[in-house]
């Protein structure tokens, strides 16, 4: 069931899935989280947003780079690929009930975002969605882990990587005393019914640990319960302006290999997140 809701800023109006904690405005970007004690979208992830969303298009026959899926799979790829490359997963659910709206949009916003002010090259940029014809590039659980292993693999000093997902997430208790809220968090695949989640622990073990001295990740996570979803050791407060140590209580090791990586997340591991219409009204 849906509640309608009136953002306290800007003053649109749009809908909220019942027992939604955060919510972020379609039309300005202000997280309202009025009727929760906790729970305030990453500043930075909004700022990311805006910028994205500031001329959305949905892909269209027009041969423009960033509207198109590649021609080439960077799969295909041999030898060096480059020192700049980017896996960006956005699962709709069509089939379900549960489904999502924006996550293609998502996706087709964000390889725009790194081709015009990044420079990331098309054929070094991997796209997973639910309307692919190549079969390795559907968002399913295994394929989601190839194309993590391949952002990572024989990374070097210089390489920037980015791995972008808009889709479902969720969590689940934590049987390896590695959490300090006892839940591991986790990003839904498309056929994550039958074959599962993958966890935390998985994302950090495939693209956080491999990362050589020199190499940066930057992961972008639109999905609820994403707060610590690459479980790295510290987390910034943006509130209190301070870092927050997150390492395990087990004594786990959860750092790279000399590498940095940063996750911007849509809302903290306790929240959930909406899924909205950029113009809605």
């Amino acid at each position: 069931m849906d509640n309608r809701l009136v953002c306290q800023l800007c003053r649109q109006k749009f809908s909220a899935t019942t027992g939604t904690q955060t919510v972020l405005c379609s039309n300005c970007s202000t997280v309202d989280s009025s009727s929760h004690e906790h729970g305030r979208t990453s500043t930075l992830f909004i700022c990311l947003k805006k910028i994205l969303c500031s001329n959305c298009q949905r892909p269209d026959a027009s041969g423009s780079p960033s509207t198109n899926y590649p021609k080439h799979c960077a799969l295909d790829n041999y030898g060096a690929v480059g020192p700049k490359r980017a896996v960006l997963c956005g699962v709709s659910y069509k089939t379900w009930k549960y489904k999502l709206k924006g996550t293609i949009n998502d996706v087709f916003n964000m390889k725009r975002f790194l081709i015009q002010n990044y420079k990331f090259p098309e054929e070094n940029i991997l796209m997973l969605t639910e309307e692919q014809t190549d079969i390795r590039l559907i968002p399913t659980k295994v394929n989601i882990e190839n194309c993590l292993k391949w952002l990572v693999k024989d990374c070097r000093s210089g390489d920037s990587l980015v791995f972008y997902y808009s889709g479902h997430g969720l969590r689940q208790p934590d049987f390896n005393n590695d959490e300090l809220d006892g839940f591991d968090e986790t990003i839904c695949p498309v056929d994550f019914l039958k074959e599962g989640m993958i966890l935390d622990n998985d994302i950090y073990a495939t693209i956080v640990k491999p990362l050589t001295e020199g190499v940066t990740l930057h992961a972008i996570v639109d999905a609820c319960h994403s707060g610590t979803i690459l479980d790295l050791e510290h987390v910034y407060d943006h509130q209190n302006k301070k870092w927050i140590d997150n390492r395990p209580p087990s004594g786990a090791r959860k750092q790279t290999s000399g590498g940095k990586a940063y996750c911007i997340s849509a809302c903290e591991d306790d929240q959930v997140a909406a899924d909205t219409s950029v113009r809605n009204s």
